[in-house]
């Protein structure tokens, strides 16, 4: 009796462990992403914090996306092409951070081409998704733009609480597979936070990939017109 109730303990186990939850998603068609998750950073460059988390990523061998503000870069050229050499995904953060929700045809564009010409100047042509400040945006100003426009699915507010410890507890709170993180790396605990985050998150055998890799691992191609936070979550299509 005892050996009977040990085994329907154990395959009440693998049935609803998550290793058997993702396998049946990806029998039925829906989203299964394993234990894969993208950690991405926004209002960089800056030479100091950005360098150092440069620097603790590749010794951990994690590849992040970058949304970067276009007036950031002169001066900061070299870190640009580090991201770029280092295998981490960039993208606009438009130039100056201004709210795009409510501006015109002319201002939103305008955003875009002038971190898109900085850029293409430094790095070639090449594909720069949009994450809008605040998170901010809607299907009008959707339309005058021909990229993806990343939202995110954890944000810890490393930006209001500059708490590494704090920053990090709340990610690891949060941490699901298919997970878009929101961090700032002109901040050093921010910083501290991500790669604390990263340690403790490749322990537990997840993945870091980059949105656009995240993406491609759930077989989404992502479309201009559509504000996504996650794969899994697109909140709205035109």
């Amino acid at each position: 009796m005892k050996k009977w109730a040990a085994a329907v303990l154990c395959l009440l186990f693998l049935l609803l462990s998550p290793a058997r939850e993702l396998r049946l998603a990806s029998q039925t068609g829906e989203l299964a992403l394993d234990r894969a998750i993208a950690l991405t950073f926004d209002d960089g460059p800056r030479a100091s914090t950005t360098s150092r988390l440069l620097d603790g990523l590749a010794q951990r061998g994690v590849h992040a996306t970058f949304f970067l503000i276009g007036e950031q870069i002169p001066g900061n050229e070299a870190i640009v092409q580090r991201l770029a050499q280092e295998g981490h995904q960039i993208g606009v953060h438009t130039y100056d951070h201004i709210r795009l929700e409510g501006e015109s045809a002319e201002t939103v564009r305008q955003q875009m081409a002038r971190t898109d010409r900085l850029l293409t100047d430094l790095l070639g042509p090449g594909e720069w998704w949009l994450r809008p400040p605040y998170g901010q945006f809607t299907r009008r100003e959707a339309a005058w733009i021909d990229v993806p426009a990343i939202q995110w699915t954890i944000d810890p507010e490393d930006w209001r609480y500059k708490d590494a410890e704090r920053v990090a507890r709340h990610i690891l709170q949060q941490a699901e597979p298919g997970a878009v993180i929101l961090l700032h790396d002109i901040y050093p605990t921010s910083v501290d936070a991500a790669l604390a985050v990263v340690d403790a998150l490749q322990e537990q055998g997840y993945t870091f990939m980059t949105v656009e890799e995240l993406f491609q691992s759930a077989e989404i191609e992502p479309v201009p017109g559509v504000l996504y936070r996650s794969p899994a979550k697109p909140m709205w299509e035109l």
